[in-house]
C-alpha cells in the first residue's frame, strides 16, 4: 500500500509552526505582517497570459557557464519554476517535493523541469546539491525573465531588517546586488516555447502543488 505524501501546504504548515518557536519574536512579527500584506494585495497587474512566447535571456548554470532557458529545455516542453533562493526554506521543501514526486511523472511524458532564481550561480549549486536535484537549476541575473513575466516583488523594510539580523542580505546573495525577488511561480511551456499555463503566488509561503502542475501538463495534449 502506497502512503500518500504530504502536500506542500501541509509541509509548510509544519515548518512554520517549528520556525515560529525558534525565531526572534520581532522576526516572526515582521514576516507575518509581510505575508498578510501580500495576501491583501493579491496578484499584481500585468502578469503574462498564456499564449505568449515564454521570455528568455542570458542565464547561468550552477557552474557559472552561460546558457538560456531554450537551451535548458532541449526542444522539449518544460515546467519552469521561479523560486527565491537557496536561503528560502519554503523553496527548499518545494523543490525537494518536486524532485521526489514531479520529476518521475514529467519524465514519463518527456517534459523537462527547470528552476530559476536571481541568486548567484554558487547559490544555485548549493540548492541543487543540498536537495539532490537532478533537473536544471539556473540563475537569472537581474530577474530578466521574471521581470518580463510580471512577477517581481521585494521584501518590506521590516523584513529586510529581520533578514539582516538573521544573517541574510539579499543584495549579497542576488547576482545583481538588489533585493528584488520573483514571486514563487510555475509556468508550463510547450515545445514551441509558448507559455501555456502560469500560476503565481504573491505570498511566498504558498506554492503550486504537484497535482496542479500535472493537470496543467496534461493540457499540453489538448
Amino acid at each position: 500500500m502506497t502512503t500518500a505524501q504530504p502536500t506542500i501546504a501541509a509541509q509548510v504548515a509544519a515548518f512554520s509552526t517549528g520556525a515560529a518557536a525558534q525565531l526572534p519574536p520581532e522576526a516572526v512579527s515582521a514576516f507575518a505582517a509581510e505575508q498578510s500584506g501580500l495576501d491583501a494585495a493579491g496578484l499584481p497587474a500585468g502578469i503574462a497570459a498564456p499564449g505568449v512566447p515564454m521570455p528568455d535571456g542570458a542565464l547561468l548554470d550552477v557552474h557559472g557557464a552561460p546558457t538560456t532557458l531554450t537551451a535548458a529545455r532541449h526542444g522539449r516542453p518544460a515546467v519552469v519554476v521561479f523560486y527565491r533562493g537557496a536561503w528560502c526554506p519554503y523553496c527548499n521543501l518545494t523543490l525537494r517535493t518536486y524532485q521526489q514526486e514531479l520529476v518521475p511523472a514529467l519524465e514519463e511524458r518527456g517534459v523537462g523541469l527547470v528552476a530559476i532564481s536571481p541568486q548567484k550561480a554558487d547559490g544555485s549549486l548549493s540548492m541543487r546539491e543540498a536537495n539532490e536535484l537532478t533537473f536544471a537549476v539556473l540563475s537569472d541575473p537581474g530577474n530578466s525573465i521574471a521581470g518580463r513575466l510580471g512577477i517581481l516583488t521585494a521584501p518590506t523594510d521590516d523584513v529586510r531588517a529581520a533578514q539582516g539580523a538573521l544573517g541574510l542580505d539579499l543584495a549579497v546573495t542576488n547576482a545583481d546586488g538588489t533585493h528584488t525577488l520573483p514571486m514563487p511561480t510555475v509556468a508550463v511551456v510547450d515545445a514551441r516555447g509558448t507559455l501555456r499555463w502560469i500560476d503565481v503566488h504573491p505570498n511566498y509561503t504558498t506554492r503550486t502543488e504537484v497535482a496542479e502542475i500535472l493537470a496543467a501538463v496534461a493540457g499540453l495534449d489538448g
